[in-house]
Parts: C-alpha cells; sequence; structure tokens
C-alpha cells in the first residue's frame, strides 16, 4: 500500500481513461460528497486496493471533516489488515493508526471513530499507548458518551491486569460506584484481596448503596468474611495499613444476630488460617458461651470439635512417623495427651454448654433450671450451686414453669440427704416467695407437710397446715383478686383446705375435723365436694341427723344443676334411714320444687318409689302424674309409659284410660300416635272393639299413609279381624281423606320432599333408578290389592268397571274376581251413589 505522499499524488498510472467522467464531477463540484461516492463505488467495483485507497485518500483531504467518508476510508484499510499479525505487520498497523489519528483531530467528537480507533488498538500489543488513547476519547468526547468507551476500556482492563487494571477499574468508579461488585469480582481474580476487602468495606459503610445482583447488607459481609478467612494470609501481607480482622467480624456478630454462629466459626477459622491455633481456641470458647440459639451453638461447636480433630490427628500421625523411625520425644507425647484430655473434657461439657444456651434465651426457664440439676448427678456442691442460681436468676412473676417444685426439690435433696432443719429453712424461705399464683403456693405448703409426715412428725404437719391457713374471722379477701400476692389470698385455697382437712382427719379428732370443716363453711371456700365429704364422716361416727343438716346447708350454697347431685344423694340417705314418712314427703317436696325439667325424672322416681313402699298407691299416682308434666320433653313419653305401667298394676287397665287421653293430648304427633297404638291395643284386649276404632281414627290425623305405613297395615289388620265391610270402606275413605290432607299441606309437602332427596343423596339413588323404584312399588300395591280379605263384594262399577267384562244375567261373580277386585273401588262406588 502506497504512503500518505503517493496516495495525495494525483499520479497518472492511478488514474485510468474510464475515470475521467468521474474526475470531471469531483473538479466540477469539489465540495460535494455525492460524485466522491459515485467514484469511490465505482472503483470498488472496476478498480484495484490501490485505486480505491488513492480515490479515498483524496476525498478525505477535499472533504476531512466528512464522517461518512473517513468512516468509510477507515473501514477500508481495517478490513485490509484483518487476520494479520499486528507484530509481523507492524509497518501497516501503523500507517492506519497515523491515519486514525489524522481522523479523530478532524472529527474528535464522533464517538464511532474513537471506538473504531479503539478496537483497532487492542488488537496490536501496545498497552500504554492504548491505554493513553482511551484517556484522550473520555476527554474529548462528552460524558453522555462514555459508556461506549467504557465497555471498551473495561476490556482493556481485564486483558492488562495488573495495576494497570487497577487504576483504570479506580477511575471508572469514580463515574459508576455502583459497578463495585464488579470491580471487587476483578480484584479478586487478579489476587488484589486487600482492595478487595477494603471495597467490602466502602460499600458496607455507604448506606445508600444497593447492589445490583440483590445481596443484602449481609450476603456482602458474609462474601466479605469469606475472602477474608480463605485469604487470611494474602489479606494481611498485602495490606499497607493494618486491617483489624478481628474488629471487623465482631461488629458483624454484633450486627446480624441471626447470624453469630456463622460469623463466630469465621472468625476462629480466621486464627487458624493464620496459624495461631490458641486464638482460634479462644474465639470457640467465647462463641459458645455467648451465643443465644441452640442453631448458632451446634455451628460453633461442630467447628470447635472438627478443628480440635484435625490437631489430634496431624499429631498422632507425626508420633506415628517418630515411632516407625524410633524416636521419643516426651514433650509432643504430652502435648498430644493433654489435648486428647481437652478433647474429652469438651465432648463432657456439651450438655452443660446447651443448657447455657437455652438459660441464656431465657433466664426464667424452671425447665431448664431442672435438667442442670439432673446434668450434675451425684455432684452435691454443683447441685447445691445451682439450685441457688436458679432461685437468685428466676424472677416468680416471668416463671417459665412451675417455680414452687423448684423450691420443693431443694427442699428435699436436703431431706433425701437426712438434714431436716435445712429443708425447713428452704421451705420458711420458698412460702413468702410471691409466685404467680396460689395454686403454686398452696403445693408449696402441702409439700412441706407432706415432708413431715414422711418423717413422722405429724403434729408439726398439722402446725404447718394451721399456719398456713391462718385468717382473719371475717375475711373479704377476693381469691381471684390478682393485685393481692399469693399470701393474702392463700386462705382461700380449697386446695390448702382440702389437705388440710384430710390430715386433721387422719391424725387428729372429730372434734378437730369439725372445726376445720365449720372453719371452710365461714370463709365460703365449700364445694360440693366438701358438703359430701362432711355428710360422709359425720356419717361415719353415726351422727346422721347432723350429716343431714350439712346436706342442707350445702344446698342453701348451691344451686341446680350442682343442687341436683346433692338431692340425689341426700334423699337415697334420709330414705335408707326410715325416717319420718311426713319429713321424707317435706324433702321431695323441696327437692322437686323448682328443679329443672332435665333433672325432674329421677327425683320423681324416687319419690313415687317411696310411697309405693312407705305410703299409698293413690299418692304415689299423683306423683306421677306431677311427673308426667313436670319432666322435659324428651323424658315425657317415657314417663307416660311408666304412669301406666304403675296405674295398670295397682288399679287395673281401665285406670288407665284417662292416662292414654292425656298422654295423647299432651305430646307430639310422633310420639302421640305411638300411645295411640298402645291404647288401642288395650282396648281391643278388654273387647271394647269400638273404642278401640275411634282411636285408630283419632290417630289417623297424623300418620301420612306414604310415611307411616306400619300404622294403616296394623288397623287394616285390626278391621279384617274385628270389622265388617262397612267400617272396612270407612277406614279406606279416612286414609284416602287423610292422604289428600298431607298431599294440600304446603309445609308439609316441602318437608317431605326434602327428607325424601337426602334418603335418596344417602341410598346413592339415581333418577333413573328413582322410576324403576315407583314401578316397584306400584306391582306390590297391585299384589296387596289382590289380597284383599274374604267376605268383601266390591262394586260393579268405577275406574275399573268399565274394563272389566260383566257377568252374564244370573251368574254370580266367583271368588277369585272378588278377591282379585279392588278395595278402593267399593269406596269411590258409594261416593258415586
Amino acid at each position: 500500500m502506497e504512503s500518505k505522499s503517493e496516495a495525495a499524488r494525483p499520479d497518472l498510472y492511478l488514474i485510468a481513461s474510464e475515470d475521467t467522467v468521474y474526475e470531471q464531477d469531483v473538479l466540477r463540484d469539489p465540495h460535494s460528497i455525492k460524485p466522491w461516492l459515485s467514484y469511490i463505488e465505482f472503483k470498488q467495483q472496476e478498480g484495484t486496493m490501490f485505486e480505491q485507497a488513492f480515490v479515498m485518500e483524496r476525498a478525505c483531504k477535499q472533504l476531512p471533516r466528512s464522517y461518512k467518508l473517513w468512516k468509510m476510508y477507515l473501514e477500508f484499510r481495517i478490513k485490509h489488515l484483518r487476520g494479520r499479525n499486528p507484530s509481523i505487520h507492524r509497518a501497516e498497523y501503523l500507517k492506519v493508526n497515523a491515519l486514525f489519528e489524522r481522523a479523530v483531530i478532524l472529527l474528535n467528537k464522533m464517538p464511532r471513530i474513537w471506538e473504531m480507533y479503539l478496537s483497532f488498538l487492542l488488537q496490536q500489543p501496545m498497552v500504554t499507548q492504548t491505554r493513553r488513547t482511551f484517556d484522550r476519547a473520555l476527554r474529548a468526547l462528552p460524558i453522555t458518551q462514555h459508556n461506549r468507551i467504557w465497555k471498551l476500556y473495561k476490556a482493556f482492563a481485564y486483558s492488562a491486569s495488573g495495576d494497570t487494571a487497577v487504576k483504570i477499574w479506580t477511575r471508572y468508579m469514580q463515574v459508576h460506584p455502583e459497578n463495585a461488585e464488579d470491580f471487587i469480582e476483578i480484584l479478586v481474580q487478579m489476587g488484589h484481596y486487600t482492595e478487595a476487602v477494603n471495597r467490602y468495606m466502602e460499600i458496607l459503610d455507604n448506606p445508600r448503596f444497593q447492589s445490583k445482583n440483590g445481596k443484602g447488607d449481609f450476603q456482602i459481609w458474609s462474601d466479605m468474611v469469606d475472602l477474608i478467612v480463605s485469604k487470611a494470609r494474602d489479606v494481611e501481607a498485602g495490606a499497607q495499613t493494618a486491617i483489624d480482622v478481628d474488629k471487623i467480624i465482631r461488629s458483624g456478630i454484633e450486627k446480624f444476630a441471626d447470624q453469630r454462629g456463622k460469623l463466630w466459626a469465621g472468625l476462629a477459622t480466621y486464627w487458624i488460617t493464620r496459624g495461631n491455633f490458641e486464638k482460634a481456641r479462644d474465639v470457640f470458647e467465647e462463641g459458645i458461651t455467648t451465643v443465644m440459639t441452640v442453631r448458632d451453638f451446634t455451628m460453633i461447636f461442630d467447628s470447635y470439635v472438627e478443628f480440635e480433630e484435625s490437631i489430634i490427628g496431624n499429631l498422632m500421625e507425626a508420633a506415628s512417623e517418630r515411632l516407625e523411625k524410633g524416636k521419643i520425644d516426651e514433650n509432643a507425647d504430652f502435648d498430644l495427651d493433654l489435648r486428647m484430655l481437652r478433647f474429652e473434657q469438651l465432648m463432657d461439657r456439651r450438655p452443660f454448654l446447651v443448657n447455657d444456651v437455652l438459660l441464656r434465651q431465657n433466664p426464667n426457664n424452671v425447665i431448664e433450671w431442672s435438667k442442670r440439676v439432673a446434668l450434675w448427678g451425684d455432684n452435691k456442691q454443683e447441685i447445691v450451686q445451682t439450685y441457688t442460681n436458679a432461685i437468685a436468676a428466676i424472677n416468680p412473676k416471668k416463671a417459665h414453669g412451675k417455680f414452687h417444685e423448684l423450691w420443693v426439690n431443694y427442699a428435699k435433696f436436703y431431706e433425701q440427704g437426712g438434714d431436716l432443719d435445712t429443708a425447713r429453712v428452704i421451705f420458711d424461705k420458698a412460702v413468702k416467695v410471691p409466685f404467680k399464683t396460689v395454686s403454686e403456693l398452696a403445693d408449696t405448703w402441702c409439700e412441706w407437710a407432706e415432708m413431715e409426715l414422711r418423717n413422722e412428725n405429724f403434729d408439726r404437719a398439722v402446725e404447718i397446715m394451721a399456719k398456713a391457713t391462718q385468717s382473719p374471722k371475717r375475711s373479704t379477701v377476693d381469691y381471684f383478686d390478682e393485685t393481692l400476692s399469693p399470701q393474702q389470698r392463700i386462705h382461700k385455697s380449697w386446695k390448702l383446705w382440702s389437705f388440710y382437712v384430710d390430715l386433721v382427719e387422719s391424725v387428729s379428732t372429730l372434734e378437730e375435723t369439725r372445726k376445720v370443716y365449720e372453719r371452710i363453711f365461714e370463709l365460703r371456700i365449700a364445694t360440693p365436694q366438701t358438703i359430701v365429704n362432711y355428710a360422709n364422716l359425720l356419717e361415719e361416727h353415726k351422727y346422721f341427723e347432723e350429716s343431714f343438716k350439712i346436706y342442707e346447708r350445702g344446698l342453701d350454697l348451691f344451686s341446680y344443676p350442682v343442687a341436683f347431685e346433692l338431692w340425689n344423694l341426700y334423699l337415697t340417705k334420709a330414705v335408707d334411714r326410715k325416717i319420718g314418712i311426713e319429713r321424707l314427703r317435706d324433702l321431695f317436696e323441696q327437692a322437686v320444687d323448682g328443679c329443672p325439667p332435665k333433672f325432674a325424672k329421677v327425683l320423681y322416681l324416687m319419690y313415687g318409689d317411696l310411697e309405693e313402699e312407705r305410703g299409698l298407691a293413690r299418692h304415689a299416682m299423683r306423683i306421677y302424674e306431677r311427673a308426667t308434666r313436670a319432666v322435659s320433653d324428651e323424658d315425657r313419653f317415657e314417663m307416660f309409659n311408666f304412669y301406666i305401667t304403675k296405674s295398670a298394676s295397682n288399679f287395673g287397665l281401665t285406670s288407665t284410660r284417662p292416662i292414654y287421653e292425656r298422654a295423647i293430648a299432651a305430646l307430639p304427633d310422633n310420639e302421640a300416635k305411638e300411645m295411640c297404638l298402645k291404647f288401642a291395643e288395650m282396648e281391643r284386649r278388654l273387647g271394647e272393639i269400638d273404642r278401640a276404632r275411634a282411636i285408630y281414627g283419632h290417630a289417623s290425623q297424623f300418620c301420612d299413609p306414604r310415611v307411616n305405613a306400619g300404622f294403616w297395615q296394623k288397623w287394616e289388620a285390626f278391621e279384617v279381624q274385628h270389622g265388617n265391610e262397612d267400617t272396612f270402606k270407612e277406614m279406606l275413605r279416612i286414609k284416602r281423606s287423610v292422604q289428600a290432607k298431607f298431599n294440600t299441606d304446603v309445609n308439609f309437602i316441602a318437608s317431605q320432599a326434602i327428607a325424601r332427596s337426602k334418603q335418596l343423596a344417602e341410598e346413592g339413588v339415581h333418577e333413573g333408578e328413582e322410576d324403576e323404584k315407583e314401578r316397584v312399588d306400584a306391582m306390590a300395591a297391585l299384589e296387596r290389592q289382590a289380597r284383599a280379605p274374604l267376605g268383601f263384594v266390591p262394586a260393579s262399577t268405577g275406574p275399573e268397571g268399565g274394563n272389566r267384562p260383566k257377568p252374564v244375567d244370573g251368574d254370580q261373580p266367583t271368588q277369585a274376581s272378588a278377591v282379585a277386585a279392588n278395595p278402593d273401588a267399593i269406596d269411590l262406588d258409594e261416593d258415586m251413589d
């Protein structure tokens, strides 16, 4: 290719005769780009490379600020060198570089020219010139165009590597600080670990920094710690100013409370990487004794164990090598034994360390303090110290668990050791503790008394309970008043008084026991169980009247439903004692007076049974009659049955008629139907057929033939056995009228439709299956009609009359035809007449 001077000279050998037209166009309009473009296009098709370069060179000189001509010329020259080694063809590359220099002087605001020049320089081994050209481009172009240059500049920095890359990225970071993570990645790849750590600290100290990769503060912090730990020696060696790694990681431990385990383990690993094993061991110890969660503790402890195992493993390998060589090193063997002992001690400490973690989480956790006591086994000194620490640390109002059990177990520890005096001192302190609930304080007093009982100090146990239950003569304290301390409310604790009264009953006299019971009544804390126990106590000592008075006092205190149980016991015992009948009647009258219906049944049955045994049957019947009005709806049918049975057994079947009548009037339809059937059956047995038929007729109004088919079957059987043709027809007429009534009752139809849909859903009957079922029902109806009772003569007319052949004059209907006829047809014929 020609030099610049040769290309600029219009040598005749580069201008052919065919170029004359284009030369004239260029001379005619020298300041227009169009003739030059036409000329260049022609040369691209017909001319050689030298001719093309010659024309482009002349065009660029003629129009030096034409971006289009320069771009075309530069691309042409770059294409000519594509694929050629820049070292072998260095001279040619320098010519193109010079051409680019001419272009950027004239077109220094054109970013595309700079990009082409820089991309071309990146192909050549000229680091300094390339870097300076990048700087010139950044200075020449406006800042809005810098991103196009930085894209190439960063690629150049990555290829140049070393300090050059760091300086380029440092400059880039001044403009684009949001790309700090990319810079850190480059620094790590190039081995500039100290600079990477410093950059990490800069972005962590910048509250406005937002990771373009979506990383949070902890993730960035974690990446920095991982780098520090893995490259600990390089970071320390490359730091011009000391980097306090220990302080950095500890600040992270304070900031990220939920990641303390990982950060403690990282700090220890840093010192291990540095080779400072004792410092690492101190960090591990500090970590497992300060973390607040079991997860963090497990993470640190596992790292600690792994660290100790690796050291012991290395020492054992060294000892094995010495043994093979026949060398003996007592110091090394002693060091190995010491480390083995330390490792065993660490593993033995693990349950205590876990317990420490849980207690640091909640020092008021009574359960964990109890576990800690159990961990010490037979170490009495540590057990006592643990109890002391627990009592000092736990806030009674915030205790998690039963705090009183800790005090009790503390006292039992001394009791088992035979030191009752110390145990009593502990209990004396325990009963003064402001527990969360009165129940805990009551349990403490009871445990104290039980300790004395176990050691056969019965009088002392009674004294303790007497002291626990001390109270003013008239106490106005509310047991549930949380504003008062448990000590102020303890005298109204039923649990405490129950234990006290049982204790006094077992070791003292009846009079003392009665005094305790009376005191319970005075404090108004008696329960139904108190009433029963007190009454049973007096009954055991043959004070029957006194026990009855206790029941009466209890009935004054409690209303239903508690009063029902007391009445039940009281009346049972009174009847068994066979006291006067008048007095018993008075008691029963009191019991049933105001008794809720659901409890009345039992009391009335007891009352009636009493009258039957000791009174008059007439009185018993009156009581049963009252019971049928007093009991609940669920019990009324059963009560009427019982009343009827008793009346029949005492006064005969005829006496039950008014009872049946009242029952039928009082009971709901479904139960009234059942009562009517029983009433009719009784009248049938008495031979009162008309009365029974009338009862069936009355009950029919409750019984839809589609639902209560059983009732109509019984009536039909009754008429077949005891009726005649007229009564049977009357039954059929009633049946049809009842069915018509239910068919026109809107509410009934709706309820039956709902009931039928539910039944079909339960049986899984589909629409087609339902039709089949109706057909089967129709066939069964025809069969029932065919089985009509003998002796009935069907009418010859009616719905079926026209379809049946008429008998010849003088002929009589056969028995078979009479049987096959529909009994309903008789009734229809009668209606037509």
